[in-house]
């Protein structure tokens, strides 16, 4: 779904970690099936959303092949929740999906599930069943203030601040499983590709 005008979706995939699990490279760009990581998120969103920011601290010429990209507005590796905060601040749309780049199959439904529990609210956010997803949100944009830069809050922490919903994702909990390691990317590859870039 595309919803575009005052309702304009800007989806934005956060790619501005360390990696050290995976050895320090770049994880958006290491290959998954052939291809990197990043190719396969902006995929799955690309018939979804409106526009796609890519919030990436490295690499940025390698990215702009996927999308707009953009460092994080306080730099540093400050985690999740800054790349969240750069792109409440820089998205053009109404609406911000967020997605990490380390799970390479959101589902082609997950902004249209996320949509239809917006009413009311300010964040709408996944849950699998078992936990909250907190990387896999929407939010609307003109009623959130932007977090402060505080490497220390966990997303989820600062999503309870607002008035926030979350959806029922427990009949697809495979969607949010992420590539962390060389060894999950080795598990769900279908070649030895894991890892590399």
């Amino acid at each position: 779904m595309k919803s575009g005008g005052v309702e304009a979706v800007t989806a934005a995939v956060l790619a501005g970690g360390r990696a050290q699990r995976l050895g320090g490279i770049d994880k958006g760009l290491a290959l998954w099936r052939g291809r990197p990581l990043i190719a396969h998120v902006v995929a799955a969103l690309a018939d979804q959303v409106d526009d796609i920011l890519i919030l990436a601290n490295r690499n940025g010429d390698e990215y702009r092949h996927y999308g707009h990209v953009c460092a994080d507005d306080n730099a540093g590796y400050r985690g999740p929740l800054e790349g969240i905060a750069t792109a409440l601040r820089r998205a053009p749309g109404a609406w911000l999906l967020t997605v990490p780049v380390d799970s390479p199959e959101p589902g082609a439904d997950l902004l249209e599930r996320l949509w239809r529990g917006r009413d009311g609210v300010d964040v709408v956010v996944a849950h699998d069943g078992r936990r909250r997803q907190p990387l896999f949100a929407l939010y609307r944009r003109a009623a959130l203030a932007i977090p402060d830069s505080d490497p220390d809050m966990p997303v989820w922490a600062w999503q309870d601040r607002q008035a926030v919903r979350e959806v029922d994702f427990s009949d697809s909990p495979a969607r949010f499983a992420n590539l962390n390691t060389a060894e999950d990317f080795h598990e769900r590859s279908d070649g030895d590709d894991a890892a590399r870039t």
